[in-house]
């Protein structure tokens, strides 16, 4: 007898509605604070209102919509609280898994890994384009989770990867105001470096720099005079 719960798998029409919304959120078309309509939803993505009620609700426990009674659905707001949060666990988490990664025995050949990933990273990003930014963002997730994986801690990488999930949002809306990607490849190559040369102490402290620089980045955008968002 099973105590798991099944896992429930979104149907077909729910799984392209909930793609197509979260892409949307993250990349800040749909803004923080706008307000979402069932019907003009289901207009706009060409789909019926049952799957973007589904999907509505599964992005409301990921805590990207919310719902407002007698309005619809609302996108979460990012707030300064929000971001301190997420950046404080990416600093605790962040530079810990890059000093393990260094000690390990098989960072050489993950360092070559890691450089293809930083390729991509450095290919393509416009500023003005979100979906360049969200392709950019992708491949970042990507290295930072490399990393915590060459720690050999599974479950390390796995708190990461949720971290990260949950910055892309305000990565992008700090990106949009500063074009911090040329620093950002520059860094990964410097932590490349340590961890191929096992200075654990120097890998540590290069993703505590980049993690707080990419927090910076974000509340220098977020608390704008003109950026129009809660704080």
């Amino acid at each position: 007898m099973s105590f798991l719960a099944p896992i429930a798998v979104p149907a077909p029409l729910t799984a392209r509605a909930l793609q197509a919304l979260r892409e949307d959120i993250l990349a800040a078309r749909l803004a923080p604070g706008e307000t979402l309509s069932e019907a003009a939803t289901a207009s706009r993505l060409g789909l019926g209102k049952a799957p973007v009620r589904a999907a509505l609700a599964r992005l409301a426990e990921e805590g990207l919509v919310q719902p407002v009674p007698r309005r619809g659905w609302v996108v979460s707001l990012v707030t300064v609280r929000d971001i301190h949060e997420v950046f404080d666990l990416r600093l605790l988490l962040e530079p810990e898994a890059a000093r393990r990664a260094a000690r390990h025995p098989h960072a050489r050949m993950g360092a070559e890994a890691l450089a293809r990933l930083d390729a991509v990273c450095a290919a393509g990003y416009r500023p003005e384009e979100a979906e360049t930014a969200l392709g950019f963002l992708e491949a970042n997730r990507a290295f930072h989770v490399a990393v915590a994986e060459l720690s050999g801690n599974a479950r390390l990488a796995r708190q990461v990867g949720r971290l990260l999930d949950e910055s892309t949002r305000m990565l992008v809306l700090g990106l949009r105001r500063r074009d911090r990607s040329g620093e950002m490849a520059h860094e990964h190559r410097a932590l490349i470096a340590a961890l191929v040369a096992g200075e654990a102490a120097q890998a540590a402290e290069l993703m505590q720099a980049q993690v707080a620089a990419s927090r910076a980045m974000v509340l220098e955008a977020l608390t704008a005079p003109d950026a129009g968002l809660a704080v």
